[in-house]
């Protein structure tokens, strides 16, 4: 189903630690990218279906400086086949020795209207890369050519990246505290409750903050807790 703009927006405005919750709620627990990190974490929430790459250790008689040459070499032609709103998610064999991309390449992705970048491995120009206006998610930086260790094999196909999951399509969230995969067929649902769990939460945090108790609170086991909770939204127009 495809990502709604509606569902985006509301992705938007919640973290990716209420996301990882609902979906626990849902039996999915390693949907989380691990060991990925944004290089710049006050850049905006990133919303967008997964696009992905796939790397595997490189061959080094198959996978000569030539390779980008082709046309249709498959690092190069994802970076233009990757629709505008979409993430490109890379799956880098959660290496960061060998460079997934560099600043060219994400400045074309940005160009081209691509929602954000996420890898397990490193890029090359990191500082370069941070300082453009597309998110860009990963492990740490990494100045070899991507010809090292690593050989782009495909595109749009299911890939693991940090351990997580990715079919093309799936919703992928990232925001300062890293990247998460919502599958595909649950983001709208997933979208609708994080935003009541964010709406709760920020209740809790004010109520915290103001010396309040946990204890019946959260989770919300004294029924005052409701009745509070049902004002607060009325006044904040929540």
């Amino acid at each position: 189903m495809p990502l709604t703009s509606q569902t985006r927006d509301k992705l938007k405005t919640v973290s990716t630690a209420t996301i990882a919750t609902a979906l626990y709620k849902r039996g999915l627990r390693i949907q989380m990218i691990q060991n990925v990190a944004p290089l710049d974490p006050a850049k905006p929430t990133m919303v967008g279906e997964a696009f992905t790459l796939r790397y595997i250790p490189a061959r080094e008689d198959l996978n000569p400086i030539t390779v980008f040459q082709d046309r249709g070499h498959p690092q190069r032609k994802g970076i233009e086949d990757c629709p505008p709103g979409a993430v490109f998610v890379i799956d880098s064999r959660k290496d960061p020795r060998a460079a997934s991309a560099g600043a060219i390449l994400v400045t074309r992705l940005m160009k081209r209207g691509v929602a954000g970048i996420v890898t397990d491995g490193g890029f090359r120009d990191a500082a370069e890369i941070a300082r453009l206006a597309i998110p860009s998610f990963h492990q740490r930086p990494s100045a070899p050519t991507n010809l090292t260790l690593h050989q782009a094999v495909d595109t749009n196909v299911p890939i693991a990246c940090g351990d997580a999951p990715v079919w093309p399509g799936d919703v992928i969230v990232g925001d300062a505290d890293g990247c998460i995969v919502i599958p595909a067929h649950l983001a709208d649902e997933v979208a609708g409750e994080a935003v009541e769990m964010t709406a709760f939460e920020d209740f809790v945090s004010e109520k915290v903050h103001e010396g309040r108790s946990i204890i019946g609170l959260y989770p919300p086991t004294d029924p005052r807790t409701k009745v509070d909770f049902e004002a607060w939204r009325k006044a904040k127009g929540r």
